[in-house]
């Protein structure tokens, strides 16, 4: 179809970007500074068939249009003119067929072909000629979002926040509860069946797995398999369609989920992934960004070179300093706040998001964006605070105000616990919130998200039964997914019938949940790990859309949720450890007890030749100022092999929780605690001074 030259669109405005109604018609406004013209391509209904194209006006880097008497469910692609040269880092095709950056919902089923490369499959250094139109993907044009006068986001103070990391697919794809036509989808995380649970758990706010709209790469659905994780965005502005029950509603249905969570008192994080795009590698697709500004859009190696910087194992890296691609970020996390009335994000690979041409700056210009924003600057942010490229690793140098993925605190739990190496010193820095890392610039304790376990790596069920990873269904012949887990499977691996192997996993599940939830910091509990949940001992479940990855609710009434829930009332009704103050070790007053004091298991202050000790497993932490409690606390540890006697300090002590007994429950409730107390093998104990 050829171009149609006396178009009747209108200049219109070069802001704001992506297509929007208004009383007259549509605007249309998107960037490309090499371009040398853009045109804006109408489709039929059916997404198929091209009916007409005009040329965009050009301002300065913009490229905008208005379309009088166009309405809502127009469907629209990009065509984008320039320079061919991929050593020069342009790759302009104007047979490809390109999607708005700012789609709000997107038309088509994407089927892999070389069709859909911009390059020729058969010699990568020449364009491809095919027209790719019929089957692209395209932009459909939606209303206006709604207000919402009946939805109030919870008020959570930054310190009694308890996260629960779950897959909005995966949670209830099994669960017995919810009804059958919701399993899987928005409405059924946010069903009174899943409510309940997270409400009877304590948690109050949800982290998300992406749902942002993804595509699956090429290999896994040529495997049989799919991204079920969603790290591969290719709509920042749509959530996925595939979990909802109307993917035409998909929006709807999404900020129906959080107003649900929201009157049940729980915040929405997403898990948002701006640090690469679905384009992956420059033998990937050409879907919108690489069309329209290879140049501007991505980190290539030398500056404008063929290849890319692949600071994301995942082909490519947005470059997140070019003022344009930061527009773009910042205008996706406006709009789920604004429009979809999310309370926070969790940045995926932050440390790209940092990045500019002098390396990783801890204030950024997108990180600096934020900041002075007045709408994301009061939301949470958290970091994973790494990435793949030299210098990736910035654990503790975010900006104030964010949280940060605290992986120090995984690995040292879980060698405390699991016979890994480490010493009491480095386990008693981990459970006061890292200060050696997050005590600096007027942060706070909250700022370290302590997990035990995380989507990526073993579920706590499979921490205690595998000490091999078992990824062979990922296709990826076991070579995929993380060797170092600490991991130990108390002597047999994978399921097991033996009854010391059972109960021994049991009491380590226990405690090492005891150690997540009373340490300082940001707790965030994996969902499914309260129901002893396993993936079969598979540490990188990414493309497990099946029950190896959905949640298995047979357990949703044993021990382990009990326990979680007792756990989590105990830190908000004492708050053992205060997520708002750093402990200095110092009486507040003459004759009284330091806020925070370490001891031996005989109860004499811990001396330097004991905070080194590989094989010291016994540790005592006195509480002199907790959060919450005007008295005294005592959490008791014996991570090693044998039964423990512990020399308290002077007074009576009350016993509220033993991780040696189911549930937690010290026998006879609320037991009183002699000058001894006899801690059994890998065993935690909270204790409360009562005179």
């Amino acid at each position: 179809m050829s171009a149609t030259r006396a178009s009747p669109l209108g200049r219109g405005r070069p802001y704001p970007f992506g297509a929007h109604r208004d009383a007259r018609g549509v605007n249309f406004a998107v960037f490309s500074a090499h371009a040398t013209r853009i045109e804006l391509c109408l489709f039929d209904a059916g997404a198929t068939q091209e009916i007409a194209r005009h040329d965009l006006y050009r301002s300065g880097d913009v490229w905008h249009g208005h379309l009088a008497g166009a309405a809502a469910g127009l469907v629209y692609g990009l065509r984008a003119h320039g320079p061919w040269r991929p050593h020069e880092g342009q790759r302009f095709n104007p047979a490809k067929l390109l999607l708005d950056p700012y789609a709000r919902r997107i038309a088509g089923n994407f089927v892999w072909s070389d069709a859909e490369l911009g390059h020729d499959a058969q010699n990568p250094q020449q364009p491809s000629a095919c027209d790719n139109a019929a089957t692209a993907l395209k932009a459909v044009v939606t209303e206006p979002p709604g207000g919402w006068p009946d939805d109030a986001a919870p008020q959570i103070a930054p310190a009694d926040l308890v996260l629960y990391e779950v897959h909005v697919r995966g949670a209830t794809m099994l669960h017995p509860g919810v009804p059958a036509h919701l399993r899987g989808t928005y409405g059924g995380l946010a069903s009174p069946a899943m409510i309940e649970h997270l409400q009877r758990l304590g948690v109050n706010a949800v982290n998300l797995l992406p749902v942002h709209q993804h595509l699956d790469e090429r290999r896994l659905v040529a495997g049989g398999l799919s991204n079920y994780w969603g790290y591969n965005t290719l709509g920042f502005f749509c959530p996925e369609p595939r979990y909802a029950a109307d993917p035409q509603d998909a929006a709807g249905e999404f900020r129906a989920m959080v107003r649900a969570l929201h009157g049940a008192g729980i915040a929405v994080i997403l898990d948002v992934v701006y640090n690469h795009s679905a384009e992956s590698d420059e033998a990937g697709p050409t879907l919108a960004w690489r069309g329209l500004d290879n140049r501007s859009y991505y980190r290539l190696r030398g500056g404008r070179g063929e290849t890319y910087e692949n600071l994301s194992g995942c082909g490519n890296t947005f470059n997140a300093a070019h003022p344009r691609v930061l527009q773009m970020i910042t205008d996706s996390l406006r709009y789920w706040v604004e429009h979809m009335h999310v309370d926070g994000f969790r940045f995926d690979l932050a440390t790209v998001l940092g990045r500019g041409n002098a390396g990783f700056d801890t204030w950024g210009p997108l990180f600096a964006a934020i900041a002075q924003d007045p709408l994301l600057a009061r939301v949470m942010l958290i970091a994973e605070p790494w990435d793949l490229g030299m210098g990736g690793y910035r654990l503790g140098q975010f900006p104030g105000g964010w949280r940060e993925w605290n992986d120090k605190f995984r690995d040292t739990a879980r060698a405390w616990w699991l016979n890994g190496p480490v010493s009491p010193g480095e386990f008693a820095r981990r459970l006061s919130a890292s200060a050696d890392l997050f005590d600096r610039d007027n942060r706070a304790p909250w700022a370290s998200v302590n997990f035990i376990t995380a989507h990526d790596g073993f579920t706590l069920a499979d921490l205690l039964a595998y000490e091999r990873k078992h990824n062979e269904a990922n296709g990826e012949h076991n070579a995929d997914g993380h060797d170092r887990n600490l991991s130990w499977n108390c002597g047999e691996e994978g399921p097991s019938t033996r009854a010391e192997v059972l109960a021994l996993r049991a009491r380590l599940a226990r405690s090492l949940l005891a150690t997540l939830l009373l340490a300082q910091g940001t707790p965030m509990l994996l969902a499914g790990d309260e129901l002893g949940n396993s993936q079969n001992g598979n540490n990188n479940a990414y493309c497990q859309d099946n029950p190896v990855a959905w949640l298995d609710w047979s357990g949703a009434g044993g021990e382990l949720a009990e326990l979680v829930a007792r756990l989590i009332h105990l830190r908000r009704e004492y708050a053992p450890l205060s997520a708002c103050r750093w402990y200095q070790g110092q009486a507040a007053a003459p004759g009284a007890l330091p806020d925070l004091g370490w001891r031996r298991a005989d109860g004499a202050p811990m001396q330097v030749a004991d905070w080194q000790q590989a094989d010291g497993r016994c540790l005592q932490m006195l509480i002199g100022a907790p959060g919450n409690c005007g008295r005294p606390m005592l959490l008791l540890f014996n991570a090693g092999a044998a039964d423990g006697n512990f020399v308290l300090p002077p007074g009576a002590w009350q016993l509220l929780l033993d991780t040696a007994r189911p549930g937690g429950a010290p026998a006879g409730g609320v037991a009183p605690a002699s000058s001894n107390l006899m801690l059994a093998a890998h065993a935690l104990a909270l204790c409360l001074q009562t005179d």
